[in-house]
């Protein structure tokens, strides 16, 4: 097994914990915080009026899920003893006097789970116990329907000392289950794409055989990170009768626009993610009947006809590509975002985590502005191996407490949305709000321009200004360097690479290989909480082009800290209406039928970034870099010689960042 292989799959589990521990009861009580929540100051809601809703062609849809015979219900969970009202407090991060952590032991057990058509799953089931036996008291589940072998959860304890947050989960007096998704780890059958139908109706079935077992109450909730997170949605979408609530943590929305972003192909992160999963997939661990292993090795024979996942998508360029492996059009029958309808049918309250350096902040706030399910949302400082800064394991006990177990504990009676702003300014920290964009946001262009900043040697070392353009004939030059790159440490290596350091040193040799656009340093600080969106108008030598635009914060000793990214095919440019609510950003169709080459004049290309809340310090500058290939990241086709093309700055053609600010306090 590759040395970045254990980690990552544990990781992505989102699966913290040791199980069969002992020692005194943790402490219930504040927990490192760094900043106190005032709710109190939460901003009042203003309407606003989204994107009209166009529908695409329709496609043939998922079939329909054929439900269990009905379960009657068990009663309703008894909460567990309280300490004194006077000391109950609740709220992010915080949480004592509402439930008690009783249990300070657990038990591991192991077996199948047989599903509607036969197929058999391997279950791990880990129970709250006392004096080494499981308790008898039946007890809310919550599962993971697992893509990276269900025992991980076993021995990953986290990237720090903290305890796992699963164990703190159980001694509140929870049951967890960890489910080897089909074709996968122990369990029988064959994988055949990212989150298939049979996958779906696996976990309706899951989670009704989870609501009748003698140590459940009938109470069943979801958790789990990325693909853990985006199943929880698949299953939202089947409406399992008992499946009370999930807690998706950085998950896909679109999967063109994550695999695609802009019609460009991320190969690294889906080369590396799939070479893990197809070694993972060639291995498991037996259940506990299994004694001979002879089953196991029956499944293993079973995943041999997996489908290879880079293979399929390496292959299928636009969002209606057809393909050759499964006959199927894979960013549309099997894509989250087509399942909105029936997620909000479904009424399962949703708990959604996002991190503004992970793969999947716009992918959150989707979500979250797309669904009617009673929800929340909190976007932290982190990218997909979360680093500290607000307690996980606080937040899904409160959670499941509210939602499973009927303690009022005012969860809901906070603002739904919780964020971190990043930077070092006065308003940095955690942040409460009730709508999203923030409607004090003050959406302002930033204009590229020929003055030297004298901040960068760059190919062109422009300057950014709040003054449009008014000369008629700006343009700057650019010979496309194939060797740019913003590093090998990235929120997409993050996402298959546990090992990876996310954040790049600096971003000063790819500022040095590109078109750069500073300010002047900045006289107050100033606050960018939203989506940046960029407008280039270009023109080059060759009929097409990548194009990749960083966000950047230049410190006074120049140094250049990466904040945010987006970038656009050019061929792709053409706007549509996207089928959801897009938050009023631009939206790409990318059909094959929409893909155009470059003419001879000046187009615009249009597209947002990742977004971000950052504050550049006064004395900061902001840049905007351009480039034409990001080779540690991205599939850029490479032309001999490598074209020429040109960034207008003119009246006429005038390029610029659109960020939205937010007026200091």
């Amino acid at each position: 097994m590759s040395k970045k292989l254990f980690p990552f799959a544990i990781l992505f589990c989102a699966l913290f914990i040791l199980v069969g521990c002992s020692g005194e009861p943790e402490e219930a009580a504040v927990r490192d915080q760094e900043i106190a929540v005032d709710l109190d100051q939460e901003q009042e809601l203003v309407p606003t009026e989204g994107p009209s809703n166009t529908p695409l062609p329709t496609f043939t849809p998922q079939p329909t899920y054929t439900p269990l015979p009905t379960y009657t219900p068990l009663p309703t969970y008894t909460p567990l003893p309280t300490a004194t009202p006077e000391v109950r407090l609740s709220q992010p991060g915080i949480y004592h006097g509402y439930s008690l952590p009783l249990y300070q032991e657990s038990t591991s057990t192991s077996q199948y789970i047989t599903m509607r058509d036969g197929a058999k799953l391997a279950a791990l089931i880990l129970r709250p116990a006392q004096d080494g036996k499981p308790v008898s008291t039946p007890l809310p589940v919550i599962w993971t329907h697992n893509r990276y072998h269900r025992e991980g959860i076993l021995y990953w304890q986290g990237i720090d000392d903290e305890r796992p947050y699963l164990e703190t989960v159980l001694q509140y007096g929870y049951v967890i289950v960890s489910v080897d998704i089909r074709g996968t780890g122990a369990s029988f059958g064959t994988y055949r794409d990212l989150f298939s139908p049979e996958e779906t109706n696996d976990a309706y079935d899951i989670t009704e055989w989870l609501a009748v077992q003698p140590w459940s109450d009938g109470n069943i909730g979801m958790y789990g990170r990325s693909y853990m997170g985006i199943t929880q949605f698949m299953a939202a979408s089947a409406a399992p009768p008992h499946l009370k609530a999930i807690f998706p943590e950085m998950s896909e929305f679109d999967r063109y626009s994550f695999i695609y972003p802009g019609g460009v192909f991320h190969d690294d992160f889906f080369r590396g993610w799939g070479e893990n999963i197809n070694e993972l997939d060639a291995s498991g661990l037996a259940v506990d009947e299994d004694t001979d292993q002879a089953m196991l090795q029956e499944a293993l024979k079973q995943h041999e006809g997996n489908v290879d996942v880079f293979d399929q998508y390496s292959h299928l360029p636009y969002r209606d590509s057809v393909s050759a492996l499964t006959g199927t059009q894979p960013y549309i029958t099997n894509n989250p975002a087509n399942y909105l309808e029936e997620i909000r049918g479904s009424g399962i309250p949703v708990y959604h985590w996002a991190g503004w350096y992970d793969n999947f902040p716009k992918a959150g706030l989707l979500y979250y502005h797309n669904l009617t399910n009673p929800q929340k949302i909190v976007i932290g400082p982190w990218a997909h191996p979360q680093l500290g800064h607000l307690d996980l394991a606080t937040e899904m006990v409160r959670w499941y407490d509210y939602w499973l177990k009927g303690i009022d504990n005012g969860v809901m009676s906070e603002a739904p949305i919780y964020y971190y702003t990043m930077g070092e300014g006065e308003n940095s920290g955690w942040h409460s709000a009730s709508q999203w964009p923030l409607p004090n946001q003050e959406l302002t262009n930033y204009y590229f321009d020929g003055t030297t900043s004298g901040s960068v040697d760059s190919i062109n070392d422009g300057s950014l200004s709040l003054d449009m353009p008014v000369t008629t004939n700006g343009a700057d030059e650019y010979l496309v360097d194939y060797s740019t790159t913003s590093g090998t440490a990235t929120r997409w290596t993050a996402g298959y690479d546990v090992m990876s350091t996310v954040y790049p040193n600096t971003m000063m040799f790819n500022d040095e290989k590109g078109l750069t656009y500073t300010t002047p340093p900045l006289p107050a600080e100033v606050e960018v909480t939203g989506h940046p969106v960029v407008h280039l108008w270009v023109t080059s030598s060759a009929s097409d082009g990548d194009f990749f635009v960083y966000l950047e914060d230049i410190g006074e000793d120049s140094y250049s800290q990466y904040v945010t990214e987006g970038n656009l095919r050019a061929s792709h440019r053409a706007m549509s209406t996207a089928p959801y609510e897009n938050l009023g950003l631009p939206y790409h169709r990318s059909y094959a039928e929409d893909i155009a080459d470059l003419p001879d004049e000046p187009v615009e290309l249009v597209f947002d970034l990742m977004p971000t809340s950052y504050i550049f310090e006064a004395g900061h500058r902001i840049r905007v870099t351009i480039t034409g290939a990001d080779k540690d990241t991205a599939q850029t086709p490479q032309l001999d010689p490598p074209p020429t093309v040109q960034i207008y700055r003119e009246a006429d053609h005038a390029s610029y960042i659109e960020l939205p600010i937010i007026p200091s306090p």
